[in-house]
C-alpha cells in the first residue's frame, strides 16, 4: 500500500509538493445518486417543479463546485480546469437520479477531487430545491469510476 502523501515524515498534514510532476492530460469521472419519494422523481421528471428546473441548477452548481474545490477541500491544489461535463440518468423504476461528472485538465495533479465534489454538489443542490417535498431522499454511491494521467496512469472502478 502507497503511503499517504498529505502527511510529513514527522505526520503533519502539508500540501503535496506537485512542482516537480510531469504535466499530463488529467480526466477523472465520477458518479453518484440521490433516491426519492415517485412523487419527487416525476416534479423533477416533468420539469414542472414550482422552483424550476432542478437539473439545469444542479448541473450549474456542479460546475461551479468543481472550479471551487480548493476552497472546500484544505489540501486540494487550485486547478485551472479546461472541461466540465454533467450527465443525468434518470431511473424511473428506481425512482432514482444518477448524476455523473467528467472533469479534466492538463496540469501536474489530477482532478479526482474536482469530479467528486462536483457530484456531491450536484445531489445537494438536488436535495435543496426538493426537500419542501422530500426530506426522506438519500444521496448513495458516490464514487470514482475512473481516472487517467499522471505518473499512476490509468484507473478504473471495477463497479461501474
Amino acid at each position: 500500500m502507497n503511503k499517504l502523501t498529505h502527511f510529513d515524515s514527522s505526520g503533519q498534514a502539508h500540501m503535496v509538493n506537485v512542482g516537480n510532476k510531469d504535466i499530463t492530460h488529467r480526466i477523472a469521472i465520477a458518479k453518484g445518486a440521490i433516491k426519492m419519494l415517485p412523487a419527487t422523481f416525476k416534479l423533477i421528471e416533468s420539469g414542472s417543479h414550482k422552483k424550476g428546473d432542478v437539473l439545469g441548477v444542479a448541473r450549474i452548481a456542479a460546475i461551479q463546485a468543481s472550479k471551487k474545490t480548493s476552497d472546500l477541500i484544505p489540501l486540494c491544489h487550485p486547478l485551472a480546469l479546461s472541461h466540465v461535463s454533467i450527465e443525468f440518468l434518470l431511473n424511473k423504476t428506481r425512482c432514482l437520479v444518477e448524476c455523473k461528472v467528467r472533469v479534466e485538465t492538463t496540469g501536474t495533479t489530477g482532478v479526482e477531487m474536482e469530479a467528486l465534489t462536483a457530484v456531491q454538489i450536484a445531489l445537494l443542490t438536488i436535495y435543496d430545491m426538493c426537500k419542501a417535498v422530500d426530506r426522506g431522499m438519500v444521496m448513495r454511491d458516490i464514487r470514482l469510476l475512473q481516472k487517467s494521467g499522471g505518473k499512476s496512469g490509468e484507473w478504473k472502478s471495477k463497479d461501474k
